[in-house]
Parts: structure tokens; C-alpha cells; sequence
């Protein structure tokens, strides 16, 4: 782990602004004092007197680590080439170039933006609260038509509203068409089935037939002439007025009848 001594520092001289130090120090072995000075130059210590230096290269693959290759760290392999001046200056020029051409119109771009939203904030913050206020205003207003219409038509509170555009407006129309036309083609078919079932017989068929019916009848008949006539005539209205060829007829008179097939 080392051992941790107590030295007296002092400046001795400068390499170029750097300053050189040295530490004096006592051994806690012996009574002798050694010295270490600063090597700015070599990045590194140099023992002056009092002691030998000790050099030990600590490999991490010898101890539990892994190993350093040059391809990892090029600049550890001694047995590197040079590096060849005119390829360095070369690529100095590319990012100088890249610099110049791509980077700096960019700095400029972004400083400009900045001073442009930086210059006058307090009419930047005007616009942005009064736009603020005008959408805030609609988006009131639209809220309180839909609360109309949901209480106009009894619509639950949950219910989301479209927004009304001409797509849906177009949407809408076309499917009120289509309701409509399908409405019109149940009430067709339920009157054609209605005069399918009714049939207005003329009066000299019916005369002959109409006494022995009443005769047989007797007089439970005779309570449910009046709603069997009152039915019968409603019938044949509609069946009359959705013929066009039955308007065309005398409507029948009193003595008549109306039978079912």
C-alpha cells in the first residue's frame, strides 16, 4: 500500500510557467533524509539524493486484470511509425474547412434566433398571452354550445362532441339520407303488406253474403258491429289512400262490408 511521509515542499525553478517542487523527506527505516524533485518537463519524478529509484512495471494480466494491447493504445506501442506531418496538416485543414464552412454559419444561425426571441421579450410574452386569451375565449364558447345542445336533447355530460366541420357536416347529411331512405322503405313495405291483407269488395257481392253472416251470428255480433264497422272504414281509407287506383272508386256506403282473406 505504500507509505505516507510528512516532506518539506519548496520551490526550486520554473519550466517555462510550470513550477519545479521538491519534497525532503526522513525514512522511517532509518535517520537518513532523501529527496524527490518534480520533472514538469517529463512528466514524471526524479529521486536527487538520499535514495535510489525503483522502477516496476505493474502488467494487470499478472494480476487478476486485463492486458493493455497497442490497438487499444496506439500511442504505448514504441515500435509505432511517426506520424507523418504532412497527412496531420492535412487533416488540420479538413476541420479547419469543416469549421469554417459547416460550423461557424451554423453558430451565427443560432445566435441570431437568440437575439431575435431575446431582443424584446416583454412584447414576445404580449402576443403569446393575447393568442392565449383568443383560444381560451373560442374554446369557452364552444364548451358552453355543447353544454346547450347536451341539455337540449338530454345527452349525458360524458359524451364528447365533435367539432363541427364541413367533413362532418357532409357525414351527417349523407346519413340522414340513408335513415330517411330507409325509413321511406319499411313504410312502403308495411302499407303494401297493409293492402295485401284488406280487400274492398263492391256492395252487390257483399249484400247476399252479409245477411246470413249476421243471421249466424247472432247477437254477439251485434256488440261488435259498431268497432268491426269503425275499423273496416279506417282500413279502407288508407288502403284508398295509398291505391291510387282505389281513389278512383266510389268509397262504399253503409250497407257495404269489409272482409279479411
Amino acid at each position: 500500500m505504500g507509505v505516507r511521509y510528512n516532506a518539506e515542499k519548496k520551490k526550486i525553478g520554473n519550466y517555462f510557467s510550470t513550477p519545479i517542487y521538491s519534497f525532503r523527506c526522513k525514512c522511517h527505516l532509518c535517520d537518513g533524509w532523501f529527496e524527490i524533485q518534480t520533472d514538469p518537463k517529463n512528466t514524471r519524478y526524479i529521486v536527487t539524493s538520499g535514495a535510489r529509484q525503483k522502477d516496476e512495471e505493474w502488467d494487470p494480466e499478472e494480476n487478476g486484470g486485463f492486458a493493455i494491447h497497442s490497438e487499444i493504445f496506439p500511442d504505448t506501442d514504441p515500435n509505432e511509425a511517426p506520424v507523418d506531418p504532412l497527412a496531420a496538416l492535412e487533416k488540420s485543414t479538413d476541420a479547419q474547412n469543416y469549421m469554417n464552412q459547416v460550423q461557424v454559419p451554423r453558430l451565427e444561425a443560432l445566435q441570431n434566433v437568440s437575439d431575435h426571441y431575446g431582443s424584446d421579450p416583454y412584447s414576445l410574452s404580449r402576443i403569446v398571452r393575447k393568442r392565449f386569451r383568443e383560444e381560451k375565449k373560442v374554446e369557452k364558447a364552444k364548451q358552453e354550445s355543447d353544454e346547450r345542445l347536451k341539455n337540449s336533447y338530454g345527452l349525458p355530460e360524458v359524451l364528447a362532441l365533435t367539432e363541427e366541420t364541413e367533413d362532418t357536416r357532409a357525414d351527417a347529411r349523407e346519413r340522414w339520407q340513408l335513415e330517411r331512405q330507409a325509413l321511406r322503405s319499411r313504410e312502403d313495405a308495411k302499407r303494401r303488406k297493409l293492402d295485401q291483407e284488406i280487400v274492398i269488395k263492391p256492395r252487390s257481392s257483399l249484400t247476399s253474403s252479409a245477411v246470413p253472416l249476421r243471421a249466424r251470428t247472432g247477437a254477439r255480433q251485434t256488440a261488435s258491429d259498431p268497432v268491426s264497422s269503425l275499423r273496416a272504414k279506417i282500413l279502407g281509407n288508407t288502403a284508398r289512400r295509398s291505391d291510387p287506383v282505389s281513389r278512383r272508386l266510389k268509397p262504399p256506403d253503409a250497407s257495404s262490408s269489409i272482409f279479411r282473406r
